[in-house]
């Protein structure tokens, strides 16, 4: 069974069963490139303020929870955010954050220790601040970044709306009453609830994909019964010797119609596809020492040490001991650095 984040291990009744296996992609799609632990800060803003964050490998958020704020991306317009919106940004581009148009803005930029360069250090003004926000950012492994995230936009913005996404909604007020008042386990109560969060953003994503028609793309391809069916089988069993035949027939298509289908929507065919996937969770049972070539080559579907290492040097470029002794990045469950530390 592939890998899955913790606290998916919780599932959902059996009336929701291919929704689950949606989520399963999105979450699978997630623990391919996460790395460490994600870090998020809670800040109060009194106007006028503006900061200007530097391009970074991390993905990162915004939320608003009091007051309105501007975003402004590097390319195209400002967009206005109101209270309880949402902002992912999958690339981690170069953008602003500022209590309006033309406010001067202070640079800050990501450090090593996944925290931001401070801010200077000013007197509190009276009375309550303008705006509350809530800023986050997630580790990420560029190399083995998964088509789905890869299609995001520059911006995602999730505005709130009475009665949607009442989920993502919880989870951002739950992060923000954690760092608000902390308390006895707060940095791994916050740690938990960044992980969700990041798939609660993905699954609003999908949701407003979907129900706009805008059928193309990885939304499409959770959308279409068939493809979808398809990518549950490879994720959910990616030792199987699966043909397009049997992938195909899991979704009740053709073999030559399904080939078309999930070419287009995935964007290469569904072995090409199943061989990455395979890959990519190599690449991560690697980074774990309790596992041997054997196991791993076996649980990736292949029946040799020999031919494992040989697709995966193919892959990567390296042997896979190799790059297991190479490998310094920590994993989701390390203790690399607090949940609340930038100082954004």
């Amino acid at each position: 069974m592939s890998a899955r984040l913790a606290f998916l291990s919780v599932r959902l009744p059996a009336v929701a069963l291919p929704y689950v296996g949606v989520m399963d992609v999105l979450s699978d799609a997630v623990a391919a490139m996460r790395t460490g632990r994600p870090h998020s800060a809670r800040r109060d803003k009194y106007a006028p303020w503006g900061v200007r964050f530097a391009a970074a490998d991390e993905a990162g958020f915004h939320v608003v929870l009091r007051g309105t704020a501007w975003l402004v991306p590097e390319q195209g317009e400002p967009v206005r955010l109101a209270p309880g919106d949402v902002v992912f940004l999958a690339h981690g581009g170069r953008h602003a954050l500022s209590s309006g148009p033309g406010v001067p803005l202070e640079e800050v930029r990501l450090l090593p220790d996944g925290t931001w360069t401070p801010l200077p250090v000013r007197e509190t003004p009276p009375g309550c601040p303008d705006t509350v926000t809530l800023c986050g950012t997630y580790r990420l492994d560029r190399t083995r970044s998964h088509r789905l995230l890869a299609e995001l936009p520059e911006i995602v913005h999730i505005p709130a709306r009475v009665g949607r996404h009442r989920s993502l909604r919880a989870a951002v007020e739950l992060i923000g009453m954690e760092l608000e008042d902390r308390e006895p386990g707060t940095d791994a109560i916050v740690t938990s609830l960044l992980d969700t969060l990041l798939l609660y953003i993905l699954r609003a994503w999908w949701e407003d994909e979907r129900e706009a028609g805008r059928d193309g793309g990885w939304a499409g391809a959770l959308a279409d019964p068939a493809v979808a069916a398809a990518l549950r089988a490879i994720h959910g069993d990616p030792a199987h010797p699966w043909t397009v035949g049997e992938l195909g027939a899991a979704g009740g298509l053709s073999r030559a119609a399904f080939a078309r289908r999930f070419t287009a929507l995935v964007g290469e065919p569904p072995l090409g596809y199943l061989t990455w996937w395979r890959m990519t969770t190599a690449g991560r049972l690697l980074r774990d020492d309790t596992l041997t070539l054997r196991q791993i080559a076996e649980r990736t579907g292949y029946t040799s040490e020999f031919a494992f290492a040989k697709a995966f040097k193919r892959e990567y470029g390296t042997a896979p001991g190799q790059y297991r002794r190479s490998t310094d990045r920590p994993t989701n469950g390390s203790a690399a650095a607090s949940a609340s530390g930038p100082r954004a």
